[in-house]
């Protein structure tokens, strides 16, 4: 049995490794580039998200929110709209339960891309802009917790 599931999971050795914290793409919202937090402490992943809006398309609820995409930029702003896909309880660092929205879309780090859910909540007091939690790239990354941007940063002008 053992044997058995050591063959599904990849080896630490097979995956790519990323730093704990990395500039990663979300296209399908329109963010060129965000700074996220990689934690493996945190099961889901999170987006800063404000001026939340419910609303009905074709018989299905979607969201249109904003995005502060910098830290410390609030002059900055991303508006996008995506298909919720389930409401869920999100304890916060604080200890906290809150029900958010959450969306799939689709990631984009070090030249790989998968959809992700992400649950949106006002980040504003926090450091990073977006919170990429383990179930987001397990079985994908292996997280060198000492280490950041193996992807590399981004020019200036195209930090978002």
């Amino acid at each position: 049995m053992r044997k058995t599931l050591q063959r599904d999971k990849k080896r630490k050795s097979d995956l790519t490794v990323i730093g704990w914290r990395e500039w990663i793409s979300l296209p399908g919202l329109g963010i060129d580039t965000i700074k996220a937090k990689v934690d493996t402490g945190a099961r889901s992943s999170s987006l800063h998200a404000y001026d939340l809006h419910r609303f009905e398309r074709e018989s299905e609820e979607w969201i249109r929110f904003k995005v502060h995409p910098v830290q410390r930029r609030t002059h900055e702003v991303v508006e996008a709209e995506a298909r919720i896909f389930e409401y869920r309880s999100v304890r916060s660092s604080s200890g906290k339960a809150s029900m958010r929205p959450v969306i799939v879309t689709n990631i984009e780090l070090l030249g790989v891309s998968w959809p992700v859910e992400l649950t949106l909540a006002n980040r504003d007091e926090m450091g990073f802009r977006m919170l990429l939690g383990r179930e987001a790239f397990r079985q994908r990354f292996f997280v060198d917790a000492g280490k950041s941007y193996y992807g590399g940063k981004p020019p200036r002008a195209k930090r978002t």
